[in-house]
């Protein structure tokens, strides 16, 4: 080998480790950049082990449980949980009735808020396509359908009308540039690099066929955004439970769906039931904790999906009462994880939590039962 060849090769691995060694300082500088919108300097209320300044407690109360449900499984709330149907279906409606109020059309105020709910550079990674020329929705929507998804993440596009507002695309409107906005988070997953590079060669794909150019942002920029965003999402998935024991015999099952539904509970597709929250959505459910053909059970839990539910439900407040009433009705006890009574003072500490955990919430521009919350955590 002749020196003209190694150095060649001496100086293609100098290169090479230029190049990592840049990478990896962008990477480092935008991981900083994004940890920055989620840093908190108060404890998190889910995965501290308990107050030192607290008197001991012996049994295990009642707990949030951030890494998934309990018991009673895991139940929808604001309308945002658990039941099947197209994500991005589902995330429009809630987020069309959560922002319009009634549901009864959109006028021009309520079509902008929407179409910043949907493509949320907070949540979104957020993707511009520059038309040759406008667009007509008619023309633009069943194209736009072909890429909905990828993995389990949503996406959603806005437009900006002639009327100069950014808007959902719809028939008949008529548009000038367009935004893509893939999710960059779901409840159990972070965008990854495999997806991001599926969705890159997909929206290439659609770009063409819709005359657009897109504007692609840098992956390690939006990774480093996703797993930030992640690791809020898993650290703030909440479900708080609430336990009722029989005093006596098992409840007959026939029996016990009369009681529930006195009380308000409707049956849901999975067979649980949701109290409603008066808006059509689910404040908290309860589960039997026994299979469908069982014909008794001793155990009901009551699940308050905690992130999903605005501070203004109280949604723990009226689980407990709700608890409360059916102890009177059932000739039942309300219980913790180990079968031994709630006290008041230990209701009353997880209520303070509650209270913590939507501080933290509202704190990182994701408050308890928002669209963001709910598009997060649906």
């Amino acid at each position: 080998m002749t020196d003209l060849q190694m150095s060649l090769i001496g100086g293609a691995v100098v290169f090479v480790g230029a190049v990592f060694a840049y990478n990896k300082w962008q990477e480092h500088k935008a991981r900083k950049s994004v940890e920055k919108a989620f840093s908190s300097e108060h404890d998190d209320v889910l995965m501290r082990a308990g107050d030192a300044a607290a008197p001991p407690i012996k049994r295990q109360e009642p707990k949030f449980d951030a890494a998934g449900s309990t018991a009673g499984g895991r139940g929808g709330a604001g309308g945002a949980g658990g039941d099947s149907g197209d994500g991005v279906d589902r995330i429009e409606a809630v987020v069309a009735a959560t922002v319009s109020g009634d549901g009864d059309g959109q006028d021009h105020t309520a079509a902008v808020e929407l179409a910043t709910s949907l493509v949320d550079p907070l949540i979104d990674c957020l993707i511009p396509l520059a038309l040759e020329a406008g667009a007509r929705g008619d023309k633009l929507l069943p194209l736009l359908h072909t890429l909905r998804h990828v993995g389990n993440k949503p996406i959603h596009y806005i437009g900006l009308a002639v009327s100069g507002d950014w808007e959902p695309i719809h028939r008949g409107g008529v548009y000038t540039e367009l935004q893509a906005g893939v999710q960059m988070v779901s409840r159990t997953t972070a965008l990854n690099e495999l997806e991001y590079s599926e969705l890159v060669t997909r929206l290439r794909t659609l770009a063409d066929d819709i005359g657009a150019e897109p504007e692609i942002p840098d992956m390690i920029e939006v990774m480093a955004e996703a797993r930030t965003l992640h690791r809020f999402v898993a650290g703030h998935d909440a479900q708080l439970g609430v336990n009722l024991m029989s005093n006596g015999a098992p409840w007959a099952i026939s029996t016990l769906i009369g009681a529930l539904e006195k009380q308000g509970f409707d049956v849901r597709p999975n067979g649980g039931y949701g109290m409603p929250d008066g808006d059509g959505g689910v404040l908290f459910t309860l589960s039997t904790n026994v299979t469908l053909g069982a014909d008794t059970t001793a155990h009901l839990t009551l699940l308050l999906d905690v992130p999903v539910v605005a501070p203004a439900r109280d949604g723990f407040g009226k689980m407990v009462a709700c608890a409360r009433t059916l102890m009177g009705r059932l000739d039942a006890t309300i219980v913790d994880d180990s079968n031994l009574p709630l006290t008041e003072q230990a209701i009353a500490e997880i209520n303070g939590q509650v209270l913590e955990f939507y501080e933290e919430m509202a704190a990182a521009d994701i408050p308890a039962g928002s669209v963001r919350a709910l598009r997060l955590f649906s």
